[in-house]
């Protein structure tokens, strides 16, 4: 995780993100860079628009977060639908013998 913070840091900083600078921040923050993660990072993110993609990820919990506080009772309905069918997902112990029998012949 603390590479894709060194990354984000990067980008905030308007710094070019690359192994070199990952590995500084990371120095920095007192730990012992993995070049292995640090590779791996920046050639995921050749071709990305940071920006872009920090916008979209940025609208997408507000959109969450409103659904559910406008239906408050819709939320209750379905916590006990959920409740009433983990009562009735319970075999009887009958069943469950009758299963292990027809394995074992």
């Amino acid at each position: 995780m603390e590479y894709v913070y060194s990354a984000l840091l990067l980008h905030a900083l308007g710094k070019q993100i690359n192994e070199e600078n990952i590995a500084n921040v990371i120095k920095a923050a007192g730990a012992e860079p993995d070049m292995a993660k640090i590779k791996a990072l920046t050639a995921s993110l050749e071709g990305v628009d940071i920006a872009k993609v920090l916008e979209s990820a940025s609208a997408m919990p507000v959109a969450a977060v409103a659904a559910p506080a406008a239906s408050g009772e819709k939320k209750e309905e379905k916590k006990e639908e959920k409740k009433e069918e983990k009562k009735e997902e319970k075999p009887k112990e009958e069943d469950v013998a009758a299963g292990l029998g027809a394995l074992f012949g």
